[in-house]
């Protein structure tokens, strides 16, 4: 017989973790007009690695501009999506992952259109996205939460990964994809799309200030009651 051990208590850590963050930096909302077209948000994930979201934000929205359509940008070659994708941290990275995951998608479905995932529940979607090229847990849980999707995955990026590392809520040294799938099932059940959107958010703004990757700041880090690094 299994034992009934009661809620986990990493559940309202983060409850707690989330109001604090929002005491201290305010309430970090993403407004429905800013939610893209789940290709969008595909492709400025692919092309993004290491690179700030203002640059990846500009590269995105300037091929589609120029070429009008994503089966058109998937037909240019290699050295021209480097040229265009220049702003891009590794642009020949960005160019060759960013074609071959188009054109994987056009194999697939015939064009590049994602709307057969309003289909499938949020792990399958994720788990068909995950099969792309370039395209990692990181990139299929945006492509769910933070487009016009709107669904139930938390994005995780370094620094969220590693702040949940330091509160001790997952595993030391844990992947993107073993964060996901500790943190999800202790997320607060009453916790919305837009919730996890705002919590990674915040994680993402309180690595910035005070979780820093070689040395943290912990003097008046926000959530510090609740982390053992911090308390360390």
């Amino acid at each position: 017989m299994q034992l009934d051990l009661g809620p986990d208590s990493r559940t309202q850590t983060l409850r707690r973790a989330q109001a604090a963050l929002i005491e201290r930096f305010g309430r970090i909302i993403r407004p429905p007009e800013k939610r893209r077209d789940p290709v969008w948000v595909l492709v400025h994930g692919v092309i993004g690695a290491q690179t700030k979201t203002a640059a990846s934000n500009a590269s995105t929205d300037t091929l589609l501009a120029e070429y009008g359509t994503w089966e058109a940008v998937a037909a240019v070659s290699v050295p021209e999506l480097e040229a265009r994708l220049h702003r891009q941290t590794f642009p020949s990275v960005a160019a060759e992952r960013l074609k071959a995951c188009l054109n994987a998608i056009i194999e697939e479905r015939g064009s590049v259109d994602l709307r057969h995932l309003s289909n499938y529940d949020t792990a399958e979607a994720m788990a068909w996205l995950e099969t792309l090229p370039g395209v990692a847990r990181k990139n299929s849980a945006g492509v769910m939460n933070a487009s016009t999707f709107e669904r139930r995955a938390m994005v995780i990026d370094g620094h969220h990964r590693r702040i949940m590392q330091r509160m001790g809520i997952v595993p030391a040294r844990a992947d993107t994809a073993k964060t996901y799938d500790t943190l999800m099932p202790v997320v607060p059940g009453e916790w919305s799309a837009a919730d996890m959107d705002e919590h990674h958010l915040l994680l993402k703004k309180l690595g910035q200030t005070h979780c820093r990757p070689r040395r943290a700041q912990c003097e008046g880090c926000p959530v510090r009651s609740d982390c053992p690094t911090g308390r360390a």
